[in-house]
């Protein structure tokens, strides 16, 4: 071992004289730990809600969305085929998409309409899989008596708003109605409730209602004729290169738009939340910084005789540096180390035993609080932290260097 930190070793062992200087030094290890650990525990959980909304957002929606400009069209079938020829497509559905409103013998609500494919909708929206629209049956397992009625599928969020059960009526009322004497009256269609989907979004479970496409059609008045083509890629990560190869085999006046464009603002507000939480918390290891560099302060103060007898003795500026530098990194070392393991502590346990209860309304994709360490975070958390306590430590270390020898040991 090197004699500067055989003495930076020494030096962080406090004589009885100096148990100030230590306490200030143990002070300073605790600021270090406190600014780790918030920093590993806010970061991990805005991870988590990062992580949780971009994997729920996923299941309830597709990869790529695929259009025409001047809206619906009718050569759908062709268009899919065409798109599953693109390479990354592993899967594509019709849809219609229109606002309308609910209503039943409990309440009103609007809601967002969509008319799905039920063979093909599961293949490229995860929380469709189990999509049924066939005619319930009663308690006797029998057909329903009357006319068939086209069945519905509520989200649950929706369903209890309307206060609806299964094989409950309610009636669709749709934009697309007729002119008539007294103006224009909108059109009225009765379905029977025949299942309910929850996705895990507070605000698609109580917006979307799913039909059948040719319902869909019928009730819309688009004869043969869907909104746009929904698409499942590969990897999620390369949709946008696979939207400009749909784009560019499709040819104009199709578009195209990926999940990071159509989220792309929610998705920038989380990041620059993010960042924003990490420059403020930031701000507690620096806190603690300065406590390191007071604590040094001290030590070279103390330590006038030392440091002068190890200059008359040939210790060269260099190497005094390099004493009070060892002292405080050693310092800033324990503290990180600390606040790790309590950061790392802390998030076990909030991801295992959900200590904390959201309220669904309000934060709608969770009523959870999600926790997710990431190891890219952790050190960069940890390379931040130790920078920091290494710059504290350069004005300390650099007034020791300086001190005169002769002057030391005369006044020291």
């Amino acid at each position: 071992m090197a004699y500067e930190y055989f003495i930076g070793r020494r030096y962080l062992r406090a004589k009885q004289k100096e148990r100030f200087i230590s306490l200030i030094t143990l002070l300073s290890i605790a600021g270090v730990s406190v600014g780790v650990m918030a920093l590993i525990v806010v970061i991990a959980v805005m991870t988590g809600f990062e992580s949780d909304l971009k994997s729920r957002i996923l299941k309830g929606q597709s990869h790529v969305l695929v259009m025409r400009h001047g809206g619906p069209f009718k050569n759908y079938n062709q268009v899919i085929e065409k798109i599953k020829t693109v390479d990354g497509v592993v899967a594509a559905t019709p849809f219609i998409y229109m606002q309308v409103m609910i209503r039943s013998s409990g309440g009103v609500s609007g809601a967002v309409l969509r008319g799905v494919d039920p063979e093909s909708a599961g293949q490229v929206i995860k929380t469709l899989d189990h999509l049924s629209f066939r005619q319930t049956q009663d308690e006797n397992k029998t057909e329903i008596k009357g006319p068939a009625e086209p069945g519905i599928v509520l989200g649950r969020e929706l369903a209890r708003n309307l206060g609806v059960s299964e094989k409950d009526t309610i009636y669709l009322i749709t934009p697309r109605g007729m002119m008539s004497p007294i103006g224009h009256v909108p059109a009225m269609k009765r379905f029977r409730v025949s299942g309910f989907f929850e996705s895990g979004m507070y605000e698609y479970d109580g917006t979307f209602a799913y039909i059948h496409i040719e319902d869909a059609q019928k009730t819309l008045r688009m004869k043969g004729a869907v909104t746009g083509i929904e698409v499942r890629v590969k990897n999620l990560y390369k949709a946008d290169d696979v939207s400009r190869r749909i784009v560019s085999a499709l040819g104009f006046p199709f578009w195209a738009r990926d999940w990071m464009q159509m989220n792309k603002n929610l998705f920038t507000a989380l990041k620059l939340e993010k960042t924003v939480m990490f420059v403020i918390l930031t701000l507690i290891v620096l806190v603690a910084a300065f406590n390191i560099a007071s604590t040094l302060i001290m030590s070279v103060m103390e330590k006038t005789r030392d440091i002068a007898i190890l200059k008359a003795m040939g210790a060269t500026d260099r190497s005094i540096r390099k004493i009070f530098v060892f002292k405080g990194i050693v310092i800033g070392a324990v503290g990180t180390f600390l606040g790790v393991i309590f950061g790392f502590g802390i998030c076990t346990v909030l991801k295992h035993y959900k200590i904390i209860e959201l309220t669904g309304d309000i934060y709608y994709f969770t009523t959870t609080l999600p926790v997710r360490m990431n190891a890219l975070d952790v050190c960069l958390i940890v390379v931040a932290t130790m920078l920091i306590c290494f710059l504290a430590t350069l004005y300390p270390a650099h007034q020791a260097s300086k001190l005169n020898p002769v002057e030391a040991i005369r006044y020291g």
